[in-house]
């Protein structure tokens, strides 16, 4: 075995992973682990053919898992990863509870599973929000381009997953559309990794349970399941996940194959609506929309098939998916429900050869070919003043659209010298969308319905890193990568009566930033800084008076920051704190006093300050405790920034019990003083709207492994 040194690794103070840069694929036969103390940090052990075998903090070692994406411990650029441990510990009843943890990130919760996704961006709706993230499982996106979600976290089975990787800016040239602001990588369980059975209550009335079975050698079964009552009026949740791992050698093919499914029922609240109506217990409480409600469902397979072949490394990874969902437009006016579905699947091939000991290419193909629809209907008469016929009642939309997406992409990494590598990269991406509809073209009130049409959309997005490992302790990086997507088919063809088809073109964000990580304090501190700048052109998005603007431009700068310190053996404290200064670059004046939009403006819902921090005691061999803090800055709530939220900051604790080896008891203490604060706070339709984060409390539970 030899040993390859990087600049970050684990703090194992907790018995918990930092998630700092480490790597999101490793996948090997390895020979025993050496004891922890041969290996100074922030080594990693490493075998010939370059897979990550040994994480090391001086205290522990770690075996490896078999991950789905890019290596990502290597690359320049900023990544966050968590564990199978962490992402227990968090026992997250909502996806953001646990990313939030992480920096540059500022998943809002809204009702039920609902939320809206920020990585180092604004908090984005409606296409944007769609479009400007890609969500994968297992390194394979859960959608279609064409067809993404705001809500799109609450489908990957995060409850069971072996780790979750964030990507921070603009992802590597093997991904493409949707990967512009940032990507989330839910990483389901490998087999072998053992069974269990996790139960759990809360004091807001939410049950929930999670099983792993496991074969121990080819096959893995987990479900989830979680019922809440809703500590809002008629807000309850009914939420299902399910998961197969199988885990195959098909002659020299290794195997890995999944199949995922989830299904959510809720009943929805609407905002809180009125000045600071967050802080008045019973409006928080109360839902204005009890006929507001949310059903879907989604599944998902697929596999991943590698070899040796021709002096590398062949991986195929065939997939599909669909998804149907219906909901209320509770945030609408007009109260209209929507009606949408997608079902697609494709292939992503990979190559990967050593062309000599300092240089390493790779390339690769993907297609994929979906078709999605949508209705939009609004049962009921709406206006505003009598005669208002802006929003008929009716069906608003009623289209189909298939989509074919095809890419070719290459990287090379160049070791110019013993201690710098060069790594660069380049993807192009062609999108083909066929638009057909069943209402009449034409406009119907405020909606335009575009006629029967075909739109095409070319991607070209590079990439150049660079990383010096300047001593074993610390690595220093700089990087460009452009992130690119193709206008989401809601961006297309679900006009506003202002709008034109045809207007809508590629968003394109251009990226650089610098970083340093690696470890000091002989191993007990591990740290990872980042400072970054991006500007995005062609920004497409829905302004709070629910009109289209499809020719923004945006700048973002700002400096991220995490790490772990070890002050005592028993005793660490963790976490990251995140600075941005995200503003409007673009003119444009509305009637509406809350959308005139200035040049260095505030992008509304952006925060300035983010941070995270935990401390955590092992108490004795079978007791820990953790406090932790959650801080969300205060941000404008509307682009002429005339009004804001002034932020808020939460505690939470927990406690664990280990009963046994294979026994567990823990008891999680949400908004531990009972804070009054929105979980979102924004401005529309001249009123401040707002969802009210939990009160105070309590969820009991316990974990037996077997």
């Amino acid at each position: 075995m030899k040993m390859r040194r990087f600049g970050i690794g684990l703090l194992a103070a907790s018995g918990m992973a930092l998630a700092t840069g480490l790597p999101a694929w490793a996948e090997v036969d390895v020979e025993p682990l050496p004891a922890c103390d041969e290996i100074e940090p922030p080594y990693a052990g490493e075998t010939e053919g370059g897979d990550l075998v040994l994480f090391c903090s001086g205290m522990h070692a770690y075996d490896p898992v078999r991950v789905y994406g890019d290596r990502w411990y290597s690359q320049p650029g900023s990544v966050a990863r968590l564990d199978a441990e962490e992402v227990f510990d968090a026992r997250a009843d909502h996806p953001a509870e646990i990313l939030n943890k992480l920096p540059g990130m500022n998943i809002q919760m809204n009702s039920g599973q609902e939320h809206l996704v920020a990585i180092r961006s604004p908090v984005l709706t409606g296409g944007a929000g769609q479009g400007s993230f890609l969500i994968l499982e297992n390194g394979v996106p859960v959608r279609s381009p064409a067809f993404g979600n705001v809500n799109s976290l609450f489908e990957p089975h995060h409850e069971v997953a072996s780790a979750i990787e964030v990507v921070r800016g603009p992802g590597s040239a093997k991904y493409g559309s949707n990967a512009v602001h940032g990507l989330v990588n839910v990483i389901l369980p490998d087999v072998g990794g053992g069974s269990e059975a996790v139960g759990s209550y809360g004091t807001l009335g939410r049950w929930r349970s999670d099983v792993t079975l496991d074969e121990g050698e080819h096959w893995l079964a987990a479900v989830s399941l979680q019922k809440d009552t809703g500590w809002r009026d008629n807000t309850g949740v009914d939420q299902q996940k399910l998961t197969l791992v199988g885990d195959w050698i098909l002659g020299a093919w290794d195997t890995t194959t999944w199949l995922t499914a989830s299904n959510l029922n809720q009943e929805t609240a609407g905002f809180a609506q009125g000045p600071d109506a967050y802080k008045d217990e019973d409006i928080a409480k109360s839902n204005p929309n009890p006929e507001a409600y949310r059903d879907a469902w989604s599944a998902r397979a697929g596999a991943r098939l590698s070899r040796d072949f021709s002096g590398g490394t062949l991986t195929l990874t065939p997939y599909a998916h669909t998804q149907s969902m219906i909901f209320a437009q509770h945030f609408l006016p007009n109260g209209g429900v929507e009606k949408n579905g997608s079902t697609g699947g494709g292939l992503m091939a990979r190559f990967e050869r050593d062309a000599s000991d300092s240089l390493t290419w790779r390339i690769g193909a993907d297609v994929d070919v979906a078709s999605g629809w949508l209705k939009e209907i609004q049962p009921d008469p709406f206006g505003f003043f009598p005669g208002d016929s802006r929003f008929p009642q009716g069906k608003h939309y009623d289209y189909t659209v298939d989509t074919l997406m095809g890419a070719v992409w290459g990287e090379l990494d160049f070791a110019l010298s013993e201690d710098v590598r060069l790594l660069a990269g380049l993807r192009a991406e062609g999108h083909e969308y066929d638009y057909s509809t069943d209402l009449p073209p034409g406009i119907n009130g405020r909606f335009n319905v575009p006629a029967d049409r075909t739109d095409s959309f070319d991607l070209l997005t590079p990439k150049l890193g660079l990383i010096w490992s300047v001593s074993k302790n610390l690595d220093l990086y700089a990087n460009y990568a452009r992130g690119e997507r193709a206008p989401q088919a809601s961006d297309l063809y679900r006009l506003q009566s202002l709008q034109v088809a045809g207007q809508v073109e590629e968003e394109t964000l251009d990226s650089v930033e610098i970083g340093a990580r690696g470890t000091a304090l002989e191993g007990r501190l591990v740290y990872d800084i980042a400072a970054y700048w991006m500007e995005k052109d062609n920004f497409f998005f829905r302004d709070s008076d629910g009109l289209n603007v499809p020719d923004g431009s945006t700048e973002h700068k700002g400096v991220e920051a995490s790490g772990a310190l070890e002050l005592t053996p028993v005793l660490s404290v963790s976490g990251s704190a995140s600075w941005s200064d995200q503003t409007y670059t673009f003119d444009r004046i509305t009637g509406s006093g809350t959308e005139t939009i200035r040049d260095g403006n505030e992008i509304d819902t952006a925060p300035e300050w983010l941070a995270n921090v935990s401390l955590d005691w092992q108490a004795t061999d079978a007791i820990k405790l953790s406090l932790n803090v959650d801080h969300v800055g205060e941000y404008f709530v509307d682009p002429a920034n005339t009004t804001t939220y002034p932020g808020h900051t939460v505690l939470g604790a927990r406690g664990a019990w280990a009963l046994s080896e294979t026994a567990e008891l823990f008891l999680i203490v949400r908004n531990l003083t009972d804070e009054k604060y929105a979980d979102r706070a924004d401005l529309a339709f001249g009123n401040e709207r707002y969802f009210p984060g939990e009160p105070l409390n309590a969820t009991l539970g316990m974990r037996k492994t077997f």
